[in-house]
């Protein structure tokens, strides 16, 4: 039996880069003591979600993998408390700008990086204007404690990425967010956000783990401030896409979970859904995507 604890977190955040990093230290470190092997943080967790307006002095909090803060402190972390930490960032390579995300393996040493592929565009969630889609290519990672695949965000909506990463060995799926409501749209995303990801997992008969923000964040522009206000709701579901743990829409915390992997690949191959795929037919589909 090869079993895995995982961890999603919740926070709100501030400008104080360093402060953010501590709040997020300090969830990590609550996850590890109860026992977390994997522990998700949410997206670019350095500073509040910038991309509600369009101003080009945001593009300053970019920097290289090698620069940035949270990943030389959390590398430190990692290795103290032995855990995996995908750890979300704006990256800056040369002249352009990603969404990533590095991931940390429990001895401290970087795995490699993701570069978010789908990029949404619409105010409040205006990323296109401050990044570029990721050409890393869907990836997943062997860590001490299992195969792991991570998306970012908007990638969650696209069964392409979640099946990608499946077929490419992961045993469990991340993601790292950041959602909440929809000024523009007056809707209420949150159930449709969950249950999206809830077929990732029944669909791959692998957990998921998802983890946003809480808390109301305003950005202000010259020409007109903008607030979202963030639903939290952070949660993991079973290979089986129920939800076993979920947080709270506003409190700052940890959930954990624990799997057998073993079991979990058992069930993927009894109940055949990647022995009965028909690759050839689906081809015929992307010539008229």
């Amino acid at each position: 039996m090869r079993t895995v604890t995982v961890a999603a977190t919740q926070m709100t955040c501030g400008w104080d880069i360093q402060q953010n990093i501590a709040a997020a230290t300090d969830l990590v470190t609550k996850a590890a003591n109860a026992g977390a092997n994997i522990i998700l943080l949410q997206e670019l967790f350095e500073t509040p979600y910038f991309c509600q307006v369009h101003d080009f002095d945001y593009f300053k909090l970019a920097s290289s993998v090698e620069d940035n803060a949270a990943i030389t402190h959390f590398k430190k972390l990692a290795k103290a408390l032995g855990v995996v930490l995908p750890i979300s960032f704006y990256e800056k390579s040369g002249n352009t700008f990603f969404n990533s995300v590095t991931i940390i393996d429990a001895d401290g040493e970087i795995l490699g990086t993701y570069r978010k592929t789908h990029i949404p565009d619409g105010i409040p969630y205006a990323e296109k204007f401050y990044f570029t889609p990721g050409d890393t290519g869907f990836k997943v990672w062997e860590t001490k404690y299992a195969k792991i695949g991570v998306g970012i965000c908007w990638d969650q909506w696209f069964p392409e990425c979640a099946r990608s990463m499946a077929l490419m060995g992961a045993e469990i799926l991340l993601y790292p967010t950041a959602i909440g409501d929809e000024p523009t749209r007056g809707i209420d995303s949150k159930g449709h956000w969950q249950r999206c990801m809830q077929g990732h997992a029944a669909a791959n008969l692998m957990p998921v783990v998802a983890a946003n923000r809480i808390g109301t964040e305003t950005i202000r522009q010259n020409t007109h401030d903008s607030t979202l206000q963030f639903y939290g709701r952070s949660f993991i579901t079973d290979g089986r896409g129920e939800i076993i743990q979920e947080a709270s829409t506003d409190n700052q915390e940890v959930i954990t979970a624990t799997f057998d992997l073993d079991k979990l690949a058992i069930d993927r191959q009894q109940w055949g859904v990647f022995r009965d795929r028909r690759p050839s037919m689906y081809a015929t589909l992307l010539t008229h995507s």
